[in-house]
């Protein structure tokens, strides 16, 4: 197997060292469904509340929200997030990740435990202190086998056109997110991470719950997307909310490429794109690995991810209103 065929787990959307997200999220049409938690440490975190279902109910709002990495959060963000009441957060990062940018700012939990935590590659809980305070589980979902993470990382250190271009070149990169959502799917391992999220939004006085991964955009795409069709929201709505990730990292991802050209890091820096980028197709080909293993997606609910019918109730009795 060729690592472009190896089944990858990290797409990362990481600025270079020097290069900061920008104070503030971009400007983003003013829609209910993709509200943002206005963070200046993490432009993707945004609320899943107010898309409708197919039989006319509504998520709510402020229950379910999906974020970029917390390790940037500000004092300011960090109150703005104690304000939402979280009960939970979850961390799909890998190993590596952690490593690269640091461990979670999560309110209220000490940074020696959540480091701990997130540099395990098992997984991991660290619970508060007080009833009310939040809980963090770090889930690493990520191959031993190749880790898109550190392939990207080693080939930005390089500095060597031929490697990167070897990589990423003549559709690499579409190769590697294409493989790396089908893995969500095909992969055991995987499968039981994502599925331990909706359990923990489905627990009686589960959520607020936010999770997350690096960029905000591959696993913790494919999460709300399992999420919000498991609680009947159409497909193209679902598409809609995955591709926000574009509008929301348009900025960052555009300083990205530029600090990697004035650098010298990369003498194409649009090699990158494919993998920066939500593309429609990469989350197809984890719907079309869905088709091609089970029935249905209830099927894939049931026997995929091992969700029985009381876990469907307690994601619609916490998640649904109307």
């Amino acid at each position: 197997m060729t690592d472009r065929q190896q089944p990858p787990a990290e797409a990362v959307a990481t600025a270079p060292s020097g290069v900061e997200p920008a104070s503030g999220a971009p400007a983003v049409a003013d829609r209910p469904a993709a509200r943002s938690l206005g963070l200046g440490g993490a432009l993707n975190a945004r609320d899943l509340g107010g898309y409708r279902t197919a039989d006319g109910r509504t998520v709510r709002h402020g229950a379910a929200l999906r974020s970029d990495a917390l390790h940037r959060l500000s004092a300011e963000d960090l109150e703005a997030l104690s304000v939402l009441g979280l009960r939970q957060v979850v961390d799909l990062r890998g190993l590596a990740e952690v490593r690269e940018n640091g461990p979670d700012r999560v309110p209220g939990l000490p940074v020696a435990e959540i480091d701990a935590a997130e540099h395990s590659a098992t997984p991991m809980t660290v619970v508060p202190e007080g009833p009310d305070g939040v809980t963090l589980h770090h889930l690493p979902v990520y191959s031993h086998h190749f880790d898109i993470y550190v392939a990207l990382r080693d080939a930005l250190a390089g500095r060597d056109p031929a490697s990167q271009r070897a990589l990423l070149g003549d559709g690499g990169g579409e190769a590697i997110m294409t493989g790396l959502y089908r893995w969500f799917v095909t992969d055991e391992d995987a499968r039981g991470r994502f599925a331990r999220v909706l359990r923990l939004l489905a627990q009686p006085g589960g959520t607020p719950l936010l999770f997350h991964c690096t960029a905000g955009k591959d696993r913790t795409g494919w999460t709300a997307a399992v999420l919000l069709t498991a609680l009947g929201v159409d497909r193209d709505t679902v598409f809609d909310d995955y591709l926000l990730t574009n509008e929301r990292h348009a900025v960052l991802v555009e300083r990205i490429m530029e600090a990697f050209g004035t650098r010298g890091v990369m003498e194409e820096p649009e090699l990158l794109l494919p993998v920066y980028r939500a593309e429609a197709a990469y989350l197809e080909a984890a719907f079309a690995e869905v088709e091609a293993g089970w029935p249905d997606f209830d099927g894939f609910l049931a026997d995929g991810l091992g969700l029985g019918d009381d876990v469907l109730r307690g994601l619609r009795a916490n998640l649904l209103e109307g």
